[in-house]
């Protein structure tokens, strides 16, 4: 049995989702960040880098979230086209890029401090710039849910599909200098992906898990949890 270790509303979030689609049994660790469990040495022992999530398998823990959706869906075959299949290279290319460039710069918005100092008016200036750039990548992700690929914004999800879905609930909810910057609606192909999401077992499970309300995607409010926290 898988063995994903999370914290609440965090990307572990994501794999969660994509266990729940694939139907594969699994069970939770918390990693409790209001004590920086992250940094301690048995966590430091699965992942070095110390960031969540880790997902115990047969092969070994894997981190990083990209790494560890790729893994599954070849794994269990689903939730993503196949190697030799049709779409597969474009598929790739956009899962890494939600991966490499939409989610590390979302982290931008929620962390500037760790990027540029404790000055504030640095720390405003790279939210103004990197905010802006989001709203560039989700526009090409809206494009792109209008182009009928079976792997994006279609009536099944892929792992893309939760990928950014989580995403799209993060920006609505995240962020030292507020969330105005982002409107949902705005992307009304990618609203309707959430609001398909929104729907289905595996999300109502990772509610009933996580603590995230009634409405995590469409209308989200932060996460109540019944162990640990979002935030370190």
């Amino acid at each position: 049995m898988y063995v994903l270790h999370y914290a609440p509303d965090n990307a572990s979030l994501i794999v969660r989702l994509a266990l729940e689609e694939m139907g594969q049994a699994y069970d939770t660790r918390l990693v409790d960040r209001r004590t920086r469990e992250q940094d301690s040495p048995a966590f430091r022992a699965l992942n070095p880098v110390g960031v969540i999530p880790v997902l115990e398998t047969p092969e070994g823990p894997l981190s990083e979230t990209g790494a560890i959706l790729l893994w599954l869906s070849e794994t269990h075959r689903a939730l993503a086209p196949q190697p030799g299949e049709p779409g597969r290279g474009m598929f790739l290319k956009w899962l890494f890029f939600a991966s490499n460039t939409l989610h590390a710069d979302l982290r931008l918005v929620f962390y500037p401090g760790k990027y540029v100092g404790g000055d504030e008016e640095a720390q405003e200036t790279l939210h103004d710039a990197v905010t802006a750039r989001l709203r560039r990548h989700l526009a090409l992700l809206e494009d792109l849910a209008g182009q009928g690929h079976g792997w994006f914004g279609a009536a099944a999800p892929s792992v893309l599909d939760l990928y950014v879905a989580v995403i799209l609930r993060w920006a609505q909810l995240y962020g030292p200098y507020g969330t105005d910057w982002f409107e949902l609606a705005e992307f009304p192909r990618l609203a309707a992906m959430a609001a398909r999401i929104e729907g289905r077992a595996s999300m109502r499970a990772a509610v009933a898990a996580e603590g995230l309300g009634e409405t995590p995607l469409s209308a989200p409010h932060p996460c109540a949890p019944s162990e640990g926290s979002a935030l370190g």
